[in-house]
């Protein structure tokens, strides 16, 4: 009824609006002078606007006016798809460059002031705080619709467990940060505090809390809807549950210098419900061709050629005569006869010029063939190396050597490259026993980590392996930083928090330790 009224008085309204001759109304306006037209317009909008604030007749107000190409809610299964997506093509690039420049992976020829640790200077990558933010907080919807909505249960136990992944990846390169306060926009929440890491951890919602209720919530899951919008596990379920005991063991041997881990690492180990084989590696693949290949394939190729393999990897790789360097790296340009080179870490581009073609570009399946590569959430021989590593400071009982070989094993398959037949009885043979053997763990695992710069960086914080290098041309006083400062416009949107949080790290210094790297 209203939209019938609606519709005549424009047909009043339009006419008289538009033209500028009443010659040129409809018919049955024509015979009527303009005054009189005027005052029957004025009654008939008095009726409308009386008829529409005293009449009950607003059954379809909300629909007239709902955007139906602006929906107010979004399925759970498009926001985990963007969530993995996204974040697993955004870390992936970032990994890569900014992170493997902290790790030492590879060297920046120019560009490159991160590379000499001015961390708040990124430049082709090094600034991951949004991706965790944006990221966070559309999985933070996730899990709301699941609480709220019974028809969503099913992404509960998912969504947890994602929020514990990309939490730990934060809090692990800045320390303490807005957590739990943080992702309530919505809510009215724009300036949240920061937590401190040993909460983000080890309190209730953090990081082994959800594991483990993501886990619970996997386990009593009796609905019949599908996991959906899932490119890790394709909606398997049994696969989400090894992915967070995987991530159970990592965070407890991350924490383990702060609190007694080994009831719990032996406790997963022995129910054995974890990443186990490649087959079961949290993962999903890139393509060849736009828009899902690798992001390094899309830089410019000025920008590509702005990394390449850093001395500490030609090193190592080299040391273990490693034929993955041929599938990591290419032969640089000048050399006759196929071979590799390496570049010092952190150069100063103005003073001196590095020539391109003496230095080895990052290989193939970083540009030209990235259908090969994955976006690495978790995998097999990262959870084995854990395990070698717990195993050799006798926090679980398992043999060591025989963790470290599996692992070791499936890094090579992962990478798609033939384990020489000698490798594990010679080249990269088990250590001694002791520190030996636990930085022949942890090379392996930052060799294999090259597309998680990142991981490598804080695995060498909180080891000390493998050896990293003192920079040519370093802007931190000859120091390895030992995390992430806080971004600039922390500053200037959430002041007085950042400015605590700043307080407790000597002004935002990259040089104080997180928690679980103190002595």
């Amino acid at each position: 009824m209203m939209k019938l009224m609606v519709i005549r008085v424009l047909t009043w309204l339009l006419p008289l609006r538009k033209s500028k001759s009443r010659t040129k109304l409809y018919p049955i306006v024509q015979r009527i002078d303009y005054k009189t037209q005027s005052t029957h317009l004025k009654l008939y909008l008095s009726f409308v606007l009386v008829f529409v604030f005293s009449s009950s007749c607003t059954k379809d107000f909300e629909e007239i006016n709902t955007n139906p190409n602006q929906p107010l809610s979004v399925q759970p299964s498009l926001l985990l798809r963007q969530v993995i997506y996204d974040y697993g093509e955004q870390m992936s690039y970032e990994g890569f460059t900014g992170g493997n420049l902290l790790g030492q992976y590879t060297t920046a020829l120019d560009f490159n002031l991160f590379d000499r640790h001015d961390l708040k200077s990124p430049q082709l990558g090094g600034n991951p705080w949004p991706i965790f933010f944006q990221n966070l907080r559309d999985n933070e919807s996730i899990i709301q619709l699941a609480l709220e909505n019974e028809t969503f249960a099913v992404y509960e136990g998912p969504s947890r467990i994602l929020k514990a992944y990309m939490a730990a990846a934060l809090t692990d390169l800045f320390g303490d940060v807005p957590y739990f306060e943080a992702f309530r926009g919505k809510e009215g929440t724009v300036t949240p505090v920061y937590n401190t890491q040993e909460s983000i951890y080890t309190g209730e919602d953090g990081i082994l809390d959800n594991l483990n209720k993501g886990i619970t919530a996997l386990e009593n899951y009796t609905g019949s809807i599908p996991l959906e919008g899932d490119i890790l596990f394709n909606g398997d379920l049994e696969g989400w549950i090894r992915f967070a005991n995987s991530l159970r063991i990592k965070s407890l041997m991350r924490i383990s210098s702060q609190t007694d881990v080994s009831a719990e690492l032996q406790s997963i180990f022995t129910n054995g419900d974890f990443i186990d084989e490649n087959e079961e590696n949290a993962i999903f693949n890139f393509t060849d061709g736009e828009p899902n290949n690798f992001r390094l394939a899309r830089l410019r190729i000025g920008d590509f050629n702005n990394f390449v393999m850093s001395e500490t990897m030609e090193e190592i790789l080299v040391g273990f005569n490693d034929p993955r360097i041929a599938t990591l790296f290419r032969p640089f340009s000048n050399s006759d006869s196929g071979e590799f080179n390496g570049l010092l870490n952190g150069i100063d581009a103005t003073q001196n010029a590095a020539i391109l073609a003496d230095f080895s570009l990052a290989g193939t399946i970083f540009r030209e063939n990235t259908g090969d590569l994955d976006a690495n959430f978790m995998t097999s021989w990262e959870t084995h190396f854990l395990l070698a590593e717990a195993a050799e400071r006798g926090w679980i009982t398992a043999d060591a050597q025989e963790l470290y070989e599996i692992g070791v094993t499936q890094a090579f398959e992962y990478w798609q490259v033939a384990l020489p037949a000698d490798y594990l009885t010679n080249s990269a043979l088990y250590g001694a026993g002791g520190d030996a053997s636990i930085q022949q763990i942890l090379t392996q695992k930052w060799i294999a980590n090259i597309i998680n710069g990142y991981e490598g960086w804080i695995e060498y914080r909180r080891t000390g392996f493998p050896e990293l290098k003192t920079l040519s041309a370093s802007l931190n006083n000859d120091i390895i930083p030992v995390r992430m400062p806080y971004p600039a416009e922390e500053e200037a949107l959430n002041s007085v928090n950042y400015a605590d949080a700043a307080s407790r790290t000597d002004g935002n210094s990259i040089n104080v330790p997180v928690w679980w790297d103190e002595d």
